[in-house]
Order: structure tokens, then sequence, then C-alpha cells
């Protein structure tokens, strides 16, 4: 793992040697679910079972043609699996020909701050893995991982497991460290024009690390922030030409 990941890590929880670890808010959770499930108009609803959790909410979503590969989208701190521009991804690559499966990611209380969401990853690498084995049983060989914000960091922690399941594709956007490991997948690392300070910051470091094929890059989204509210189709294309590139061996 690299240094600044190592640092952040170990900050966080010298910290909770001295006060109580923030637990999963699993309340909260099941509020966004209560209220989400029934307003969704694009996908159905499933549930994935993991080790600290038997039912996690997942959205998944069919292409309306023989799907080209599956993608498991991660989104970022304490929101849900059809937030914003996270929902706007999952149907717009669903447009592109891709199954897309949203998955809950672990929240904390309303109030916690990013350094407070380490204590989530754990919980976090289990729903990426359970996300993984349920579109595997499904008979996709063929999968990514699009990953927003702490989602980034979430799959990050995830990838650097020892036994971590292969996966074909990673793009992180806005993505708030360095890379723990280095990336052994094809990687389209986005951000936004106007992106947040720590953002910025980790982008030259992953830039040294990116895998040498042909598809792998940095890309800068413009006229846009950290959220993509208003750039959700260019992102989702962007993102689409990556994996047409990727899944079809052209890199």
């Amino acid at each position: 793992m690299t240094r600044g990941f190592i640092a952040w890590f170990a900050t966080v929880f010298a910290v909770g040697t001295v006060v109580a670890q923030p637990a999963i808010d699993y309340a909260r959770e099941e509020r966004w679910a209560l209220e989400i499930v029934p307003s969704i108009v694009v996908g159905d609803a499933v549930w994935l079972a993991t080790p600290a959790r038997a039912k996690v909410l997942a959205i998944l979503t069919t292409p309306p043609a023989e799907a080209k590969g599956g993608v498991i989208v991660v989104h970022g701190l304490g929101v849900h699996p059809d937030f914003g521009m996270i929902g706007g991804m999952r149907t717009y690559l669903a447009d592109a020909g891709y199954v897309t499966l949203s998955v809950q990611m672990p929240v904390l209380a309303a109030g916690a701050s990013r350094g407070d969401y380490a204590a989530a990853l754990p919980a976090a690498t289990e729903r990426i893995g359970a996300a993984i084995a349920f579109l595997r049983a499904k008979g996709i060989t063929k999968i990514a991982l699009v990953s927003h914000s702490m989602g980034a960091t979430m799959a990050n922690a995830y990838l650097a497991k020892p036994d971590a399941a292969k996966i074909d594709a990673w793009v992180p956007i806005g993505m708030l460290v360095e890379f723990a490991t280095a990336p052994k997948e094809p990687v389209q690392d986005i951000v936004a024009e106007n992106e947040l300070v720590e953002v910025a910051a980790a982008l030259p470091a992953r830039a040294k690390r990116l895998p040498g094929d042909a598809c792998s890059r940095q890309l800068t989204i413009s006229g846009t922030d950290h959220y993509f509210e208003n750039r959700q189709k260019e992102l989702a294309a962007a993102i689409a030409s990556f994996l047409d590139r990727v899944f079809s061996a052209r890199c």
C-alpha cells in the first residue's frame, strides 16, 4: 500500500484507540431503502448477503439488448444507490449496454466525517465482494467497478485485499486518496475541473501508478464539480467508451 493511504488509515485508527469507533448506521440504511425502493423507475431492487449484513440493498438495471458486461456502481459518503449522479450513471450505462448493480454502501450517522468512514471499510469490501459474486452467478464474466468519492476509497480498499476477486476494469471518480496498491486492471481515473482539494492533491501520485496499457488514463470533465450534476451524460459516455475498449480487448 502507498504511504499516503497507510498514513490516513493509521491516523484514523490511532484516534480510535482513545474514543470508540463510529458504528455503521443500519437504521439509516433501512430508512434509505424504505424511501427509494418504492420510487425506483428504472431497474429492480435486489438484496445481497454479506457476513455482516443479511440484506443489503442493490439496484439491478439491465440493458435493452444483449449485455456487454457488468458494472458495479459504488456511491460516496452517506448516500444511497440511486442518489444524484449515481442514479444517472447506473441508468445511462445500462442504456449503453451494461448490466449495472448499484450497491448500498455502509453509512454512518449524518454528521460523520470522511475520516470516520475508515471504520466502514471492512463492511464496504464485503459488499463489493458480494456484488461481484452476484453478477458472476448471473453468468456475467466481464465486470468493472465504477466508484465515486468515498466509494472510490472503498473500492481501493477492496482491490488491495489479497483475496479480492479479479475484475476487468476500474473507474475511480473524484478519488480522495492514492492507490493503495498498483492497479492490476485498466483504470480510467476521472476528476472534475473544479475538484475538492484532496482529490486534486492525490491526482499526481495516482498518475505515476496507472497501468501501462493502451486504455488506462486520467480524464478531467470540464465545467463541473465533484458531484458532476450538470455533466452526468458526458461522464457516463466517457465511462462507456472506456469500458467498450477494455471489454472488447482493444487495450
